[in-house]
């Protein structure tokens, strides 16, 4: 099998479709790996700014101006919309200004979820696709490997349990683009449970104080994330 590495013997012996699928195979590594990390990133710098987020909107004595900033995560986003809602229809009743605010954080939290989405389909479809793509590519190789020794004519269990071995490569690789893909957004789609939990009992403490200009207590506000 010479002093090739695995890797280089698998190009050395492929043809075009195998090389096609090895390079599909890193590319939705290369993909899936830059999603995760690029999404973890942002997970954290939103759980700090939102976690910083809420502990100020509440210290100070006017909610109002401390809603006030950067919009950098879905809490600050949720309550400038509802201080603006509120703002506009300070004049309507009650119960249509309930209505009216409770219409508006609805859509916000759902164009959060929406936003938090965002990714997880690829990272699905990599973990669904990448074990087939490997498997196919496998047995492509194995085809293509007994091909070339039943042309050579009759050959020894050493000479086919090479060719047929580092096939076997693409079933590995196939793994190993799926299984940080499915572990990713398992992880990825419990945080956004989590926040979007948060943000629900946000907006109840939000919408408990724009109604009856009473903060909630604190022994009843969500906790934090």
């Amino acid at each position: 099998m010479s002093n090739l590495n695995p890797i280089e013997y698998f190009f050395a012996h492929t043809d075009t479709l195998g090389a096609i699928l090895f390079s599909m195979l890193v590319l939705m590594s290369l993909a899936s790996w830059l999603w995760i990390f690029s999404k973890t990133l942002l997970l954290w710098q939103m759980r700090r700014h939102g976690k910083r987020y809420r502990l100020n909107i509440w210290s100070g004595e006017q909610p109002e101006l401390q809603a006030a900033g950067p919009s950098n995560n879905p809490f600050s986003r949720l309550a400038q919309a509802s201080f603006a809602v509120s703002a506009d229809v300070r004049e309507v009743q009650t119960t249509d200004r309930d209505e009216l605010l409770l219409r508006c954080m609805n859509r916000v939290i759902g164009e959060e979820g929406a936003w938090l989405e965002n990714g997880q389909t690829l990272l699905a479809s990599i973990a669904a696709v990448s074990p087939f793509v490997g498997l196919f590519g496998t047995v492509w190789g194995v085809h293509h490997a007994l091909s070339a020794i039943s042309i050579e004519g009759a050959a020894s269990l050493a000479q086919i349990a090479g060719p047929v071995g580092e096939a076997l490569i693409m079933t590995a690789l196939g793994l190993a683009v799926a299984i940080p893909a499915v572990l990713a957004f398992n992880l990825f789609s419990r945080s956004n449970q989590v926040i979007l939990s948060q943000l629900d009992g946000f907006a109840h403490e939000l919408h408990h104080y724009l109604i009856t200009g009473q903060r909630l207590p604190t022994s009843v506000r969500s906790r934090g994330i």
